[in-house]
């Protein structure tokens, strides 16, 4: 036997050489076939987008407080108006006339009463107690039917006072009802609507998982998708505390700030993105590389061409890359 093998020596050498090799070529081809990934310092940014658009701050829907005939129409839509301008006045004649009844009424009555007053009260000291107190009963009718005429002109003088419509801010007239005067209008059906472009703000809403990344003050960019080519710099400077009603879900409402200088119409839609998370100069990989056992999270690395197993210390997540706080180095190959 020992004679066999001293011949055939040569023969166990290949044998041994081929085992290796196989070996060898077994373990290059399981790292060939995993994904590898090279471990760097990286900047991480997590980001948030919401859509929105443009309104106003300073919006007004202006109506008479009666009904009459439309006597005059100042603007028509697309007029700059200045504050407290009177833009439309209802026919003020019937309530001249009406004033002029209840003013008459009203010195009627206060002739009346000063009558009763000389007729009774001078004389109440000389009548019986049952007919003073009679007198008195007529002089305190007499004036509450002076107090309501005094009401009633009162009141007439609040109409003349409102057959004027006045904007109590300045801005662009956006919707005229009834533009033309001569005909008869409600309340209802001749509204005046004004924006003051000057408080333009974007508005965007975002649902209860998103709104406690965001506070006022922090900056944002806006992408109108009028001007896509272009990013306008955003400050959040109120978000409501109560959701916004009339909505699918429940979303708050947050209002931004900004200076564009190309012009921008009211309810143009844009989106605008935040940076909610930053991070700089760590050590982190993809989140589909790590795994864990009972002793906790590890990576294999590649290590003389082999893949060893080395348990990491991981920190928080980012767009699916974890940071890794412990384990790793520089230029190491991590396999899954």
């Amino acid at each position: 036997m020992i004679n066999f093998i001293k011949k055939r020596w040569y023969f166990l050498i290949i044998f041994l050489i081929s085992l290796f090799l196989l070996k060898f070529l077994i373990s290059k081809n399981a790292i060939k076939d995993k994904k590898t990934y090279k471990v760097v310092r990286k900047d991480l940014k997590e980001e948030l987008s919401l859509s929105g658009k443009i309104e106003a701050e300073e919006e007004t829907t202006l109506r008479f407080q009666t009904s009459g005939r439309l006597a005059w129409v100042g603007v028509k839509e697309g007029d700059y108006v200045k504050k407290y301008q009177v833009i439309a006045s209802l026919d003020q004649r019937d309530l001249k006339n009406r004033l002029q009844k209840y003013l008459n009424t009203y010195v009627k009555q206060r002739l009346t009463f000063e009558q009763t007053k000389d007729d009774y009260w001078q004389k109440q000291y000389d009548l019986s107690q049952t007919i003073r107190k009679e007198a008195e009963r007529i002089l305190e009718k007499n004036q509450y039917d002076l107090d309501n005429t005094v009401l009633d002109v009162e009141y007439q003088n609040l109409s003349m006072e409102y057959a004027n419509l006045w904007t109590p801010i300045e801005g662009i007239v956006i919707k005229v009802d009834a533009p033309f005067a001569g005909v008869n209008i409600t309340p209802a059906q001749a509204e005046f609507v004004i924006v003051n472009p000057k408080t333009l703000y974007f508005s965007a809403t975002a649902d209860q998982t998103e709104v406690i990344n965001l506070k006022e003050g922090q900056k944002g960019k806006i992408v109108f998708d009028s001007y896509p080519d272009e990013e306008v710099k955003g400050e959040i400077y109120w978000i409501s505390f109560a959701p916004k009603t009339d909505e699918t879900g429940t979303v708050y409402e947050l209002k931004t700030k900004f200076n564009f200088a190309k012009p921008l119409k009211l309810g143009m839609s844009g989106d605008i993105n935040f940076i909610t998370k930053e991070r700089k100069g760590v050590i982190a990989l993809p989140s589909t590389f790590i795994k864990n056992d009972k002793k906790g999270n590890y990576v294999e690395v590649q290590k003389d061409k082999k893949p060893v197993k080395k348990y990491i210390k991981r920190g928080e997540e980012i767009e699916g890359e974890v940071i890794i706080k412990e384990g790793l180095e520089e230029g190491e190959i991590v396999i899954n």
